[in-house]
């Protein structure tokens, strides 16, 4: 059993179960790095309070430093038999600098300590997903650029609705993006970074002490300290916000996996991001993007998973809440992934334009054009509807195509029809031309 953070009082050794049982740091060691931050900003606190000297300061922040480097190169090596990160950081802390390490938790409860190193965290790589989801909307925004004439058929309920451009259809991708990286944005933005909260009643310490920085990161004293070291708003703001990014990645994985498909033919997605059968020859699959649609329900069980965590926690500090940083880590890598690896997907996609035209020969789609029509020859739209919907009708039952009709049979269902004009309407670029509400940037 490694050297804790606490145990004066206790007169037996913890039992080896409950050491496994209770231990963290197979997780949160992904914390060292910031945890050392907040040890470096807390030597700072202690200097300005005259419970360190500067010579004791600059001998722990040195030592701090060297421990930093070591995560910054990659060759950190966490203690399995740790409790957690914290205590594995302090005991490496002691081996360099001896009993002087002990003063380092003077006015500071691991409550705290906690709680600040995952802000750190979530702001460092909130930035990085910020990052990510941009490269996203870069690659959709060329993709669409490539092929900005395009039009493809529209769907509602799955069944075909009415002619689009492509480059809206990808255009609603890159906005639903655009709201995740504001909202994540945003959650970065309203963190705030404190310490003086101890355990939760505050320290000794005069507020103004904790004016401290590092890296360009403002630390300043509690507002409340029981808030401070028992508020988890944050992760459940960012599980909340990944599980909806998790749903436009998911969303727009479905798509391309169902435009993929042999039945749709749209696009070819390049070998490097498919997969093949271990049984039939001939299998392609867009296993990336069934995965990112899984992943999705992993986002949404971590979300869950917190809430249920936090719903019936009093004041302040409680065991459970060590159970935030897995989901936290998690929804975070994953979706940093799936970003990385679908940016990657996307600028390989190829769309089959003489399938997607032929499709487009679908009369159906350009409906509510022929109901447009005879209402700017005065028919009221309800009646036009009607109109329009016994002539698909006739058509159907009949199988012929209504530009094939001649000017007669279309006069059964309106004398506002002329055959000559509603062949106009039949034209997928002209169709989506006559859409003059949309404000397209």
């Amino acid at each position: 059993m490694t050297k804790k953070l606490w145990g004066g009082r206790f007169s037996k050794e913890t039992d080896p179960l409950v050491e496994e049982f209770t231990k963290s740091v197979h997780y949160d060691h992904k914390l060292a790095r910031y945890d050392i931050l907040g040890s470096i900003l807390h030597v700072q606190v202690l200097k300005k309070a005259k419970y360190l000297s500067p010579k004791e300061a600059a001998k722990l922040t040195m030592a701090l430093d060297s421990l930093y480097k070591a995560t910054v190169r990659g060759v950190f090596k966490y203690d399995a038999k740790a409790e957690d990160i914290h205590t594995d950081i302090q005991n490496k802390l002691e081996a360099k600098v001896g009993d002087l390490a002990l003063k380092l938790h003077t006015a500071r409860s691991r409550n705290e300590q906690v709680v600040l190193a995952t802000k750190v965290y979530c702001k460092v790589e909130l930035a990085g997903l910020i990052a990510d989801l941009a490269a996203v909307e870069e690659t959709l925004a060329k993709l669409s650029k490539k092929n900005e004439d395009m039009v493809i058929p529209g769907f509602t309920h799955m069944q075909h609705a009415q002619p689009v451009y492509l480059k809206d259809y990808l255009g609603a991708y890159i906005r639903m993006f655009e709201r995740d990286r504001a909202r994540l944005a945003s959650i970065s933005n309203n963190i705030e970074l404190t310490m003086g909260a101890g355990a939760l009643a505050g320290t000794p310490i005069p507020s103004a002490k904790y004016n401290v920085s590092i890296q360009g990161l403002k630390i300043k004293s509690a507002v409340n300290s029981i808030d401070a070291v028992s508020d988890r708003d944050f992760v459940i703001e960012i599980l909340s916000a990944l599980a909806i990014c998790g749903v436009h990645l998911s969303r727009l994985g479905e798509d391309l996996i169902i435009w993929s498909t042999k039945e749709f033919d749209f696009v070819e997605i390049d070998d490097a991001f498919c997969t093949g059968s271990s049984l039939m020859p001939h299998k392609k699959n867009a296993d990336v993007l069934e995965l990112i649609r899984g992943y999705a329900g992993h986002l949404n069980g971590n979300l869950i998973s917190v809430l249920t965590m936090m719903k019936g926690l009093p004041l302040s500090y409680n065991r459970d809440m060590q159970l935030d940083k897995e989901p936290l880590f998690n929804s975070i890598e994953t979706v940093s992934m799936s970003l990385k690896v679908l940016s990657r997907l996307i600028g390989t996609i190829k769309f089959k334009k003489v399938r997607i035209e032929a499709y487009l020969e679908d009369e159906s789609l350009y409906a509510t054009d022929l109901v447009y029509y005879l209402v700017d020859k005065g028919v009221p739209f309800k009646t036009a509807h009607a109109i329009v919907g016994r002539l698909v009708r006739y058509s159907l039952d009949n199988k012929i195509e209504i530009k094939s009709m001649s000017e007669a049979e279309l006069h059964k269902f309106s004398d506002k029809f002329k055959s000559q004009q509603i062949l106009k309407l039949f034209n997928p670029k002209a169709s989506v031309d006559s859409k003059r509400s949309i404000a397209r940037r």
